[in-house]
């Protein structure tokens, strides 16, 4: 007997299509199932996860697909799916409710609330049945039921006070800005680095980027070397382990080892994305091959294998595939000895590949018979120890590699989140904008251009910037992140192409977001302009991606070195000082908005590239890692549309080959031709 589709199936998201054909009566967000909840007097259960969302699938086996879940669930509530990655809006504000309960968080999310949305419950992942700690998803169940119908009015005043601490948390936390909270960002995270394996923690452990992109700052502008080397412990560390897939390129969500060696094998957009920025910048100041090669390479599966054939970015690859976490990503020793033949003893040592394999359950630390590729140094210490060249082993490798590709392909792929956020696809764009400023490389900017131009002509209709495309359609109104990624994206892509249009869509998508999502009263931007939420939150804090505030501040501040318009310059620092309170509080979780802040208190630098001769100027200029520094391109063909927007402009000479105009620190030198003097002047 064929299953009956609930209410899911009208959905894009392939997540919620996930739960399509559950014998939960889902719902997705929406008014009916709060009017339903209100009708039938009846508690909310409001599941929120994403598709490639491991411990999400889990329960969705064990408890959305199982009947007798299923009947206490349509019976005594109405159930709601929420995709996290369609409304992070909704899913900030819950997971704030969990982490006020359980001082942690993580998807599955599992609240349950009031008809009017207010929650009384929170938690993550629950099995169907009790466990020793852990409750079980249908003791849970029937024991809220039960105190729903005796006690309902305790149940409400619970979640009145949790509103209470929702709205209270929300608020401002006010502050002076000071210099000394960026060398507390450093000196925190020195506290919290592994020296032995790089990374802020001790498992499990998360790229963070955004703490990589910090330190090289912080190493630009005070010469810490202890700085960069965290930095390259880290990175090189990263790129050896396990949480890099040697085989097909990207990196793993996140390590559950202290080594980086055991992964949880979800692929997101947005850790591809950041990555690429931090090992980009690393090899700018640098000039190690390794972190080049770990840019082409990311970069090769993001085309590949998460590029829609409009040009624009998917969201992620799922951590399973038959049913089983690792299995697409993992080998066991015969499969290796059966496909490389003469060459499997090379890769057998090189690749840490055991008979009984090196991948460990979690739970029991047991081998499961499959290994995880990972090198346990470099191929230059590797090189040594076989007494071989290192470019010999290089090409050695590259075939063995190519030979495990070819053959994991014909496996049965992890299924693939196709959704186009443009939030995330803001920081694809950003990345690869910067990666071919730094390598020269006009297909990595061709890409970016694509990516920008489809969202530019498809997801702003009448002047409103959409969050998501599936399938030919835009949906829901765009958010804080939506406008201060992609600003971030197009400001880069200014900057590698010299193309007005990017900044001036820049400008105007500011603009745009300013007046629907600025707190004008405590100052700081709202994650959205929702009214369907109990709250609104601003959020401050870096997570696995930086906070929009903190993008927004950063934004504002480059377009008012580019525009010289006041209000951006205001709106930055306000934002600053609306968070300055949590900054000091905790510097190290709050690494972007310290990048923003180094904007105020650093020196900073404008460069007009003016003539017909910018190209090679451009080019050589982009080649360096100069944070705090602005380009504008002025030639023949722009420059009035461009001494509109920078007035500053206007009087600047256009030469047949090219001028440059520098000004540091509010204070402008007169035109040259010198580049070498330039790079000299913006280095100090």
């Amino acid at each position: 007997m064929s299953k009956k589709p609930n209410r899911l199936i009208n959905e894009k998201s392939p997540y919620l299509l996930q739960h399509a054909y559950n014998p939960v009566d889902w719902y997705p967000w929406c008014d009916e199932a709060f009017e339903k909840a209100k009708k039938e007097d009846k508690p909310i259960f409001l599941s929120i996860g994403y598709s490639s969302c491991h411990w999400c699938h889990v329960m969705e086996k064990e408890s959305f697909e199982d009947e007798e879940v299923a009947e206490i669930l349509n019976k005594y509530f109405v159930p709601i799916k929420v995709d996290r990655e369609e409304r992070p809006d909704i899913d900030a504000v819950y997971m704030n409710v969990c982490m006020l309960f359980n001082g942690s968080g993580g998807w599955p999310l599992t609240i349950i609330m009031t008809p009017d949305k207010k929650p009384f419950f929170a938690g993550t992942y629950f099995p169907k049945h009790s466990r020793p700690n852990r409750i079980g998803v249908v003791d849970l169940l029937l024991s809220v039921a039960k105190y729903w119908q005796e006690n309902k009015e305790d149940l409400i005043s619970r979640s009145e006070k949790v509103l209470g601490y929702l709205k209270e948390d929300n608020k401002s936390n006010y502050g002076e800005l000071k210099k000394d909270y960026i060398h507390a960002g450093f000196y925190d995270l020195k506290g919290r680095f592994d020296n032995t394996y790089g990374g802020f923690s001790n498992k499990p452990k998360f790229p963070t980027p955004h703490n990589i992109m910090f330190l090289l700052r912080y190493y630009y502008h005070t010469k810490e070397e202890e700085a960069l080397q965290m930095v390259e412990k880290t990175l090189t560390n990263m790129r050896l382990g396990g949480i890099y897939d040697h085989v097909g390129f990207g990196f793993h969500r996140y390590s559950t080892d202290r080594q980086w060696l055991l992964p949880h094998f979800e692929k997101m957009h947005y850790d591809q994305a950041m990555l690429l920025m931090a090992y980009t910048e690393t090899y700018q100041i640098t000039k190690k091959d390794l972190y080049k090669q770990t840019v082409q390479e990311i970069i090769e599966y993001v085309i590949r294998d998460m590029t829609n054939e409009e040009g624009v970015f998917f969201s992620a690859e799922d951590a399973d595939s038959e049913g089983e976490e690792g299995k697409f990503y993992t080998w066991t020793f015969q499969e290796i000895k059966d496909i490389l033949k003469e060459e499997s003893d090379l890769a057998i040592k090189i690749f840490n590949i055991k008979e009984e394999g090196n991948y460990l359950e979690e739970a029991t630390g047991h081998p499961t018979g499959r290994n995880i590729i990972y090198l346990s140094k470099t191929l230059r210490d590797y090189a040594i120890d076989l007494g071989i060249d290192e470019n010999t082993l290089k090409q050695k490798l590259e075939q063995i590699r190519k030979k495990l590709f070819k053959e994991r392909e014909k496996r049965v792929h992890p299924l693939k989140d196709d959704k186009v956020l443009t939030d995330w696809n803001g920081l694809m764009i950003a990345a690869l904008s910067k990666a071919g400023k730094a390598f020269s490389n006009q297909d990595y900017i061709s890409y970016a251009q694509k990516a920008a131009d489809f969202i530019i002509h498809n997801m702003i209709i009448d002047g409103k910037l959409y969050h998501l495309y599936k399938d030919k359609e835009v949906k829901i109104e765009g958010m804080l992140d939506d406008y201060a990624f992609l600003v971030w994206g197009l400001i880069e892509l200014y900057q590698a192409t010299g193309e007005l249009k990017y900044l001036k869509t820049a400008v105007d998508l500011t603009n745009k977001a300013i007046q629907p999502l600025y707190d004008e009263k405590n100052g700081g931007f709202f994650l959205s302009k929702s009214q369907d939420l109990i709250v609104n939150p601003k959020e401050s804090f870096d997570g696995a991606i930086p906070s929009g505030n903190s993008v927004m501040a950063y934004n504002l501040y480059r377009l008012y070195l580019i525009t010289a318009q006041e209000e951006f310059y205001k709106k930055s620092y306000e934002t600053l000082t609306a968070f300055a309170g949590d900054i000091k509080r905790l510097p190290s979780y709050h690494t972007m908005f310290l990048i923003a802040l180094m904007m105020h208190f650093f020196p900073t630098s404008e460069i007009v590239i003016s003539g017909k001769g910018w190209i090679e100027a451009l080019n050589q200029l982009n080649r360096e890692f100069l944070p705090n520094t602005v380009i504008i391109v002025k030639t023949p063909e722009n420059k009035e549309e461009l001494s509109k927007i920078s007035h500053y402009t206007q009087s600047m000479e256009v030469p047949e080959d090219f001028y440059i105009y520098l000004c540091k620190n509010f204070a402008c030198n007169l035109p040259t031709k010198d580049l070498e003097y330039v790079i000299n002047m913006l280095k100090g």
